[in-house]
């Protein structure tokens, strides 16, 4: 921060101590936010005092004009991105693969994974946003969205909530709960696929190929030859940022989930996702609500497994939370 920076916010003080009003019942104001704004978008952001800093933690974009909602830029050490929009090689054909994001492949025959191909293609519409909450150590937001099929006819509903909670030094925790519905009396399935339920693509530089980056999972595996479609509780992908800086992802899977621990898809190119569906279909009765839990854990370094298996285990152990919005009064 530079001396003018810090001067001004010392002079905002003093002209604030010798004002001749105070606020006698002035509430803190959160540490974290989720703040709507313009061109249909919510910013994740921290303040931190210590540092006199707001940081952007996410953004989550969920346009009428998107197939689907994804959350980016993820921030990480010095703020710079983690994550990318699209595959550094083959931006058209993978022009889906959007930072973090939310898909499946096959959704009552339905695909919702890619932008084009073979019909029937669907869309992941935003309904509404239910609730916002802030608070010390987290802030979320719960929202609403329509798996249709491209001209309009709702496959599945779905309720969405993300959360945001800072940990120590710049790292961060997003917190990805999902609920899945069917529309009417018929089921939902979800087909045998590798591709869904959430897909993370790494920053170029991250990328085992283009980087010189790494992939760990809780099984001690490394890189694709050995972690791709293999069960594990947790994947970790990190790399170099800058030079000499490196940071990563990891991507928790719930014990929750269906068939936890996960079949797990990644790639050295750069990308990981948890294969929900990969060795069976699962089936949305009527009335029966499927609830999933992902997570990210957002860091600086290349950690080790010693150092993931902790934060994976608070996360098993977090309860689940209500995916329903409190009446209006």
């Amino acid at each position: 921060m530079s001396f003018s920076t810090i001067s001004c916010i010392v002079l905002m003080t003093s002209v604030l101590a010798a004002g001749e009003e105070d606020l006698p019942t002035a509430k803190p104001v959160p540490a974290v936010q989720a703040v709507p704004l313009p061109d249909d978008e919510v910013s994740f952001q921290h303040w931190d005092p210590s540092q006199h800093e707001r940081r952007e933690l996410t953004r989550y974009h969920y346009g009428s004009t998107l197939l689907r909602p994804f959350w980016y830029p993820i921030a990480g050490p010095l703020d710079f991105p983690l994550t990318r929009m699209g595959h550094p090689r083959d931006p058209l054909t993978h022009s889906h693969h959007n930072s973090v994001w939310i898909s499946h492949n096959d959704v009552n025959g339905v695909n919702f994974w890619t932008d084009r191909g073979p019909p029937p293609l669907g869309r992941i519409a935003h309904q509404s946003i239910e609730q916002f909450d802030d608070g010390p150590a987290g802030a979320w937001m719960l929202s609403r969205n329509a798996w249709q099929t491209i001209d309009g006819k709702t496959v599945m509903l779905e309720r969405r909530r993300t959360e945001v909670r800072p940990l120590k030094a710049q790292d961060w925790l997003m917190l990805i709960d999902l609920q899945f519905e069917t529309p009417g009396d018929k089921p939902v399935v979800l087909g045998k696929t590798p591709f869904g339920m959430i897909g993370v693509r790494m920053a170029k530089s991250i990328g085992v190929n283009d980087g010189g980056g790494r992939i760990l999972n809780s099984q001690g595996q490394i890189n694709e030859k050995q972690i791709f479609r293999k069960p594990a509780r947790w994947v970790d992908y990190s790399g170099p940022v800058i030079d000499r800086l490196c940071g990563g992802i990891a991507l928790l899977d719930h014990p929750a989930n269906p068939d936890h621990p996960t079949p797990f898809h990644v790639r050295d190119d750069g990308w990981m996702g948890a294969s929900l569906t990969l060795n069976r279909p699962l089936t949305i009765a009527p009335g029966k609500p499927v609830r999933l839990r992902y997570g990210l854990w957002v860091h600086g370094g290349v950690p080790k497994a010693v150092e993931v298996d902790p934060l994976w285990n608070e996360f098993a152990k977090d309860p689940l939370p209500a995916m329903t919005p409190p009446k209006r009064r």
